[in-house]
């Protein structure tokens, strides 16, 4: 098993959302013994925004465009060479003004490629970056599963699925910023929680 987790917290140490993804991971190591992991953190290596000369880069024949060009879409095809090798990915999400952090979006403005992790067909769009596991470790200052506030997970699972993959587990750790009887409550239900799902 081959195992990528992404860190998206603009912090690199203390973050919630790692020490969730952290668990997983741990997790899934014990049960799966010889499985190789891989660690990405978006805070200490933030990935270039999709801008205009991205776009540009990415729109221009592969033949024809500048050395800076080519270098540019280097860095894409590097993180969609690392998610096609892998079998599980492990996201750790932090919510930031209701919405996932900027690296995070970044990083799948990156992945998302038509033709590559995605085609258009007769029948609509299909994912290419199918077979895989999605563990999707979600912190929160207060309390927004299940309420229209939560714009991450229908994201998230949207974004996912239009790329292939459907097999995503999400877990909570909510109300962690009212109180340290609140937050010890939480990270004990996400933790029960990964020991059910992670396999």
């Amino acid at each position: 098993m081959k195992i990528l987790q992404i860190n998206a917290s603009a912090r690199s140490a203390g973050a919630n959302s790692t020490r969730l993804a952290d668990t997983i991971t741990a997790r899934l190591v014990a049960r799966n013994p010889g499985a190789t992991v891989e660690l990405r953190d978006l805070a200490s290596h933030p990935h270039p925004v999709l801008d205009e000369p991205a776009l540009g880069a990415l729109f221009t024949p592969a033949e024809q465009r500048t050395p800076e060009q080519a270098a540019r879409v280097a860095l894409d095809d590097a993180l969609i060479a690392q998610v096609q090798a892998v079998d599980v990915i492990v996201l750790g999400v932090p919510m930031y003004n209701f919405g996932v952090p900027v690296q995070l979006k970044t990083w799948i403005d990156a992945i998302a490629r038509a033709g590559v992790t995605f085609r258009y067909t007769a029948n609509g769009p299909e994912g290419l970056l199918k077979g895989k596991k999605v563990y999707v470790a979600l912190a929160r200052g207060g309390l927004y599963r299940d309420t229209p506030a939560d714009s991450q997970t229908p994201y998230l699972k949207s974004v996912l699925a239009f790329l292939g993959m459907t097999d995503v587990e999400f877990i909570f750790a909510e109300g962690l910023a009212m109180g340290a009887d609140s937050a010890s409550k939480a990270f004990a239900e996400a933790e029960a929680r990964i020991d059910e799902v992670v396999v």
